[in-house]
């Protein structure tokens, strides 16, 4: 494989309720090995139908934030036509459209370049399956 392009696969256990999960360290000890030290782009993404990842402040509530707004704008309840798992499951389908399973970021000199408050998570609103896998790609 080129010394251009790495990758490699984050194993996460969201467990049963909506969570934000901040994979903030997790990218940066990718691009430690991957990166080199050199400049390029981090994209983060997760295969999966009902969960996304989001670039913001965590630890100061907004993660909490995230998730009541999600509340609001996608109540969980019988109003969705994909009906199967968990009463309101069909909202979860719909968040990748709202919070994208994926985030493409600059990487400047192997670190990841993102504000003083921001970090990367991944948005995951399912209860019904909690095992995700995220793939973190460098391209230098």
């Amino acid at each position: 494989m080129s010394d251009n392009f790495a990758t490699s696969v984050l194993n996460i256990t969201t467990g049963t309720s909506e969570t934000v999960i901040d994979l903030t360290h997790d990218c940066e000890q990718f691009l430690a090995r991957a990166a080199g030290g050199r400049d390029g782009l981090l994209n983060i993404f997760v295969p999966h139908a009902t969960a996304g990842i989001a670039v913001l402040e965590t630890g100061a509530g907004s993660d909490d934030d995230l998730l009541a707004t999600l509340h609001t704008l996608l109540p969980a309840d019988d109003r969705y036509q994909h009906r199967h798992g968990s009463p309101g499951h069909g909202r979860d389908h719909v968040l990748p459209a709202l919070v994208p399973p994926h985030a493409t970021l600059p990487v400047i000199a192997g670190r990841l370049e993102l504000g003083t408050w921001q970090s990367v998570c991944l948005v995951d609103t399912n209860r019904d399956n909690a095992n995700r896998h995220v793939r973190l790609s460098f391209f230098g």
